[in-house]
């Protein structure tokens, strides 16, 4: 294994070998065998000295501190901390600017050209005597402060601990010996600027957990600089702090400048403008009056000056604009007008309270929800404000900006969500976001030119472990996958989490857990998701189940001390999952067999309740026993029980249940046959597939969606014209019209607002176009009735009536499919003459064959 890890995707070539280790138990460190050819960074269990300029900022100290620590992780011993370079071999750490690195490119040991005016690089390079008196030292040299600390933890990851040593428990193993190959090696500079984490809707369980854990209501300094030290490990460099019931600023006066100086930036909600907490003005409204700026416009000035000046000499980045009072639309009186004042004002108290023009001071405005309507009511900004779009809070994005609107000189943003509270339901309790999906969205956002801001809403940060990973890796390198190789990252992931030994097999668990969950969320699912009938619930419990026992021989294989971890990654959710489907189930079953009067009703009735004491024993685990109760509180949130959007009911209640009394006593070339009146096709599995003229392609995003996968024209910039795909199949004669259903991923109109359109039809009748999105979107007559019951389930289903070209028996006929917009992702055709019944899975696969 080469020093490229997980997040390594832009090394130079020269460094791919390096970091080679004899010692298969671990990535990226090497055997006992020290040899003069290497440089050796452990001796004895005893690790070199980490040498760093006083001078240097904090957010470097801080970082370099850590790292002596995770020697000790390693070796038993933490490395000595030093200011003055001296002894036989050290480790070097500092910043182009410093006395020590200055020294470095001035004496010609190390060059500047590869860091000043960089982003945020490092680069890693064996120097022989650097100073006098030192013989070689592994030199860290960054373009700015955070360049620094990422090569920094660069090295940790080397030598063995993961990220998620602390957030997952991640083990790190023991070695008496490290040694590394020389070589001078980078990861490059990241593709978007500001790239971070959202923690949000942290109420029961982050709050119940800081609680347990420092003995406070809210998140202090202490609680957030481990959130600051993960994000950092992680490549990241900004948050959004908790704001439900929490106030980062008012809670502890300290949170801020330790994310200062640790080198995190900060920001505030969409909703949280000026760099004030929402709390902070909920805990005070009687002082402050009303949030609305035409009546209370003195008060909000004062109020948003006191967040600027607070936020002065740091990199934190503002928000504009104003919502209503929480997450809230503004009153029905606000307009353009009003809106154009707030920001006007704000520019001014911002270079008042700064000092500075007001385009010095980084600013962002987020066009989330009704947001966006007064965008394309013609609401502008200035030129250097950000313009942060989002997803439609269940991973499709909404809008992307045209061609025009890229050259906007500050920038596009993303805020993504892989937790929500809202309608139709909250997504709280898991991961249900698929990994073919959050890559296909932010690629996508990515190619649009949206590459000023990316942001996460993660909720309570676990158990997002995984989303969170993949997100900020995208967000250093969006291209580094592609949808062939995408799950090379899931299981190099799972290789430093767990082991080389157990990566692909993890892996593999790993994404079907996140396709399965992807299919409906907890809160949603219930007995009435599938259908009962065509076996399609006994279908998907048994995948669950099969999956469990899978992940289960998995975990007693694995070393103890890794035991944690996976629980936390991968059985939990995958354990808490499966009982629900389970569940539902059998309260499907019973449901059925109880209205036909079966005492079988009754064994189902029992299933019912196991699963639902199985459900509380499961989270009890996680809270209470797992890494010795570490995690208490972490898993309070109710899941059983939805009526309606939220979670407002008081406790998980047993499913509705009912006793019977009992009396003391592939891809290309494939033709289809219909089975039962209908042909269901995977769309994969055309008879031909016709490229577009530009040089985009048809490509298999494999495991995307409910079934098999999702096929589209890609990249989604190229033109789309000429591209086609065509079904054939045998249809029994006499049947001159069918139903076709095809089913789509769930992509709104990003491009064309007015609908994203294909064209359908046999071959020698007339084709039908068919718009599948344009009434996918929040007006009024929309919101409820389509777009959330669409959105939340991930597919748009669209039918449409065919005529059938005359046909003999035994004669295929050809259907034709052609995107004439970009981003359709087909996923299944259903073609009905008779037979279909209505199922989430549309159907088995009908019986294939390939054309000889």
């Amino acid at each position: 294994m080469g020093f490229l890890t997980l997040r390594n995707s832009l090394l130079v070539a020269a460094a791919m070998s390096a970091f080679v280790s004899q010692a298969l138990d671990h990535p990226g460190i090497t055997s006992p065998e020290l040899s003069a050819g290497r440089f050796t960074l452990v001796e004895a269990s005893i690790p070199v000295s980490v040498c760093v300029d006083p001078s240097d900022n904090s957010a470097v100290q801080i970082a370099a501190k850590n790292l002596c620590e995770d020697f000790g992780l390693v070796t038993g011993n933490d490395a000595a901390m030093v200011s003055v370079p001296e002894g036989r071999r050290l480790v070097i750490a500092g910043t182009v600017g410093t006395p020590l690195v200055d020294r470095l490119i001035k004496d010609g040991k190390i060059s500047s050209s590869e860091l000043k005016g960089k982003n945020e690089k490092y680069v890693m390079t064996v120097v022989a005597a650097p100073f006098a008196g030192v013989e070689e030292a592994l030199v860290i040299a960054g373009s700015d402060r955070r360049g620094t600390v990422y090569g920094i933890y660069e090295l940790s990851e080397q030598i063995g601990v993961s990220p998620w040593y602390d957030w997952a428990d991640v083990p790190v193993s023991h070695h008496d010996n490290l040694s590394m190959e020389k070589g001078t090696y980078t990861a490059g500079e990241p593709a978007v600027k500001y790239r971070g984490i959202f923690l949000n809707d942290e109420a029961p369980c982050l709050t119940g957990w800081v609680k347990n854990t420092y003995g406070t209501g809210y998140g202090d300094h202490r609680f957030y600089e481990r959130v600051f030290e993960l994000i950092l490990r992680l490549r990241g460099n900004f948050m959004w702090p908790a704001m439900w019931g929490w106030a980062f600023y008012a809670d502890d006066a300290e949170n801020g400048p330790t994310a200062d100086r640790m080198g995190v930036i900060i920001g505030t909600s969409h909703h949280e403008p000026m760099g004030r907490n929402h709390q902070e003005w909920a805990r005070n409204r009687k002082n402050y009056g009303a949030w609305n700026y035409a009546t209370n416009k003195k008060v909000l000035d004062k109020f948003f000056a006191e967040g600027v000046a607070r936020a002065k000499g740091t990199e934190d980045v503002i928000t504009i604009g104003m919502r209503g009072d929480g997450d809230e639309a503004m009153s029905a009186e606000a307009d353009v007008k009003l809106l154009e004042k707030v920001i006007d004002n704000q520019r001014r108290i911002i270079k008042k309270e700064s000092g500075r023009p007001a385009k010095e001071t980084p600013q962002v405005w987020a066009l989330y929800k009704e947001v966006l309507d007064y965008y394309d009511a013609g609401l502008r900004v200035p030129d250097d404000v950000t313009l942060l779009l989002c997803d439609d809070n269940w991973g499709n994005v909404r809008r992307l900006p045209n061609e025009k609107e890229r050259k906007h000189p500050g920038g596009w943003g993303m805020y993504y969500h892989v937790d929500y509270v809202g309608a139709p339901r909250n997504s709280k309790l898991l991961n249900c976001t698929p990994i073919q999906n959050m890559w296909e969205q932010m690629q996508l956002t990515y190619d649009y030119g949206v590459d000023r801001l990316w942001i996460l809403n993660v909720g309570d940060l676990k158990p997002m472990e995984y989303p969170i990973t993949l997100f900020l890796d995208m967000a250093w390198n969006p291209h580094r996958y592609d949808a062939s190789s995408l799950l090379e990252h899931t299981e190099k992931f799972c290789a430093q989490q767990f082991g080389e030994e157990n990566a692909a097999e993890a892996a593999r668990i790993l994404n079907l857990l996140c396709k399965y969950n992807g299919r409906v969320t907890p809160e949603m699912l219930d007995s009435r998701t599938y259908s009962i009938e065509n076996g399609e619930w006994r279908k998907v419990a048994d995948q669950y189940a099969r999956l469990e026992a899978e992940a289960l021989r998995q975990y007693m294989s694995i070393a103890p001390e890794s035991r944690d971890a996976y629980q936390q990654i991968i059985l939990f959710p995958l354990q808490l999952m499966g009982n629900l489907y389970d569940m539902y189930y059998a309260q499907a079953m019973n449901n059925k067999l109880y209205k036909n009067g079966d005492p079988e009703a009754n064994l189902w009735a029992d299933r019912v309740e196991a699963c639902f004491k199985r459900d509380a024993e499961l989270m009890n685990y996680y809270n209470k026993v797992m890494s010795g109760g570490k995690w208490d509180g972490m898993m309070t949130q109710k899941h059983i029980g939805y009526k309606s959007w939220n979670d407002a009911f008081e406790a998980d209640t047993l499913p509705e249940i009912h006793r019977v009394e009992v009396s003391e006593g592939n891809g290309g070339g494939y033709t289809f046959s219909p089975s039962d009146g209908y042909v269901s096709i995977e769309a994969q599995h055309y008879y031909k597939a016709v490229n577009p003229k530009s040089d985009a392609r048809w490509t298999v995003m494999p495991h995307m969606g409910r079934t098999l996968s999702g096929l589209s024209v890609m990249p989604y910039t190229e033109p789309v014209d000429g591209a086609k795909l065509e079904y054939s199949m045998m249809l029994p004669e006499g049947v001159k019209e069918v139903k076709v259903l095809v089913v789509l991923k769930s992509t709104l109109a990003f491009a064309n607002l007015e609908g994203h359109r294909y064209s359908i039809g046999f071959k020698g009748e007339e084709p039908k176009e068919v718009n599948y999105n344009g009434d996918l979107n929040e007006a009024p007559k929309n919101i409820y009735s389509v777009f959330y019951p669409t959105v939340a389930r991930r597919v748009v289903e669209k039918s449409v009536r065919l005529q059938v070209p005359s046909h003999k028996a035994g004669e295929p006929v050809v259907l034709e499919l052609s995107p004439l917009d970009p981003g359709v992702v087909f996923e299944k055709i259903v073609v009905d003459f008779g037979g279909y019944k209505t199922s989430y899975l549309h159907g088995e696969e009908s019986p294939r064959r390939v054309a000889e």
